[in-house]
């Protein structure tokens, strides 16, 4: 008897394509669009994914589900590193879009956001939790309809007295937190990194050991 053959090991033998089993992983950073929000505080974690897209020589070109996004590949990993360009508190709907279009399990999926209540440089990675007030993690927790997803937050330190909230996140970093900054976005692309090669637990370790 002549055994079968599947039919991905005939496509695989005739096109050379070698398909992944492992879905795509979504690196989501977020923030305001536009050149007027580029360098403020609130764009700390869409800050941090284009450092990672310059290391990983990723470019992001792609202008499609409300987002500026690219695709590449780390270490044999298939990765998307994407920028909602929706305003923070509507960054569910181009999260949701992404997601759903692509299929990516929510276990292949990291946010990455600013932090008030955490010092700046301060760096910390959970798998869940709440938003912790932060508009654009609650918008994506209420069109996913869960808040299992990995978020890697990004320290602003808190608002200084006198300071409104809103205004304090909209304005650029001063002259003298520009090492601090520096610092900060070489350290969360290192641990995105690890991330996507090595999984949450591993990235979990470096960010906050």
């Amino acid at each position: 008897m002549i055994p079968k053959i599947p039919v991905v090991s005939l496509l695989r033998a005739a096109t050379g394509i070698f398909f992944n089993p492992k879905p795509v992983k979504l690196i989501l950073g977020l923030g305001n669009p536009g050149a007027r929000y580029a360098d403020t505080r609130h764009n700390l974690g869409a800050r941090a994914v284009l450092q990672l897209a310059h290391d990983l020589n990723l470019t992001l070109t792609h202008t499609s589900h409300q987002a500026l996004w690219g695709r590449g590949r780390c270490q044999g990993e298939d990765v998307i590193l994407a920028l909602p360009q929706t305003f923070m508190n509507l960054s569910g709907v181009s999260a949701q879009s992404l997601i759903h279009y692509f299929k990516i399990p929510l276990d292949r999926i990291i946010i990455v956001s600013d932090d008030l209540a955490l010092p700046l440089g301060r760096l910390r990675l959970r798998a869940d939790g709440s938003a912790g007030g932060h508009n654009g993690l609650k918008s994506i927790m209420e069109c996913l309809g869960t808040a299992q997803f990995a978020r890697l937050r990004l320290g602003l330190g808190a608002a200084p007295a006198g300071w409104n909230t809103a205004d304090y996140v909209l304005a650029p970093f001063k002259a003298e937190e520009s090492t601090a900054v520096g610092e900060c976005l070489t350290r969360a692309a290192k641990i995105l990194s690890c991330w996507i090669m090595e999984g949450l637990p591993a990235a979990m370790r470096a960010a906050n050991g």
